[in-house]
């Protein structure tokens, strides 16, 4: 692609798909070069992470204690297990990133926002004004797509920038 792109977000999540489509955009994606002439700077690669809220994380929503117990017993100490756990995976998600940003020689920089995916990285398209936004295919088919939703097709639909998905080699 033409070189006078200045960002361009690839929204990563540890899965194989989505560090394909990091490779993809290192091999593929030409950004805006530095300009010693221009107040401008360098276009840059932005490594995106959407780490999930602690109570989505923990997939429950404690409900009444019997015997009439408060209904809404909040557990501090599980909420900081699980935001510790998350915190060690969203950096285990990181590094592996930044390795194969490394071995290209690739200068990136890299975000953690923490809510619901589709929400975030359209907003994070929107707060960085990226050009581009890139993301790995999990290849659903249209059942698995109509249940499980595509992050992909929502900010398709609501990206303020072009959106690649990049499809899994076979």
């Amino acid at each position: 692609m033409a070189g006078k792109l200045n960002c361009v977000i690839v929204s990563v999540d540890g899965s194989e798909e989505s560090m394909n489509a990091l490779n993809w955009t290192l091999d593929n994606i030409k950004l805006k070069p530095h300009d010693p002439d221009s107040q401008e700077p360098q276009g840059s690669i932005v490594i995106l992470h959407v780490q999930s809220p602690p109570s989505i994380a923990a997939g429950l929503n404690p409900g009444a204690i019997p015997f009439g117990g408060p209904s809404d017993v909040e557990v501090p100490a599980f909420t900081a297990a699980i935001e510790a756990h998350q915190k060690r995976i969203t950096q285990a998600i990181l590094d592996h990133a930044l390795e194969i940003c490394a071995k290209k020689k690739a200068n990136v920089k890299t975000q953690v926002v923490i809510g619901d995916p589709k929400e975030k990285i359209c907003d994070a398209v929107e707060e960085m004004k990226a050009d581009l936004l890139v993301m790995g295919s999990r290849a659903f088919g249209p059942i698995k797509r109509m249940f499980l939703g595509s992050v992909s097709n929502y900010c398709t639909n609501h990206a303020q920038c072009p959106v690649i998905i990049v499809k899994a080699t076979p």
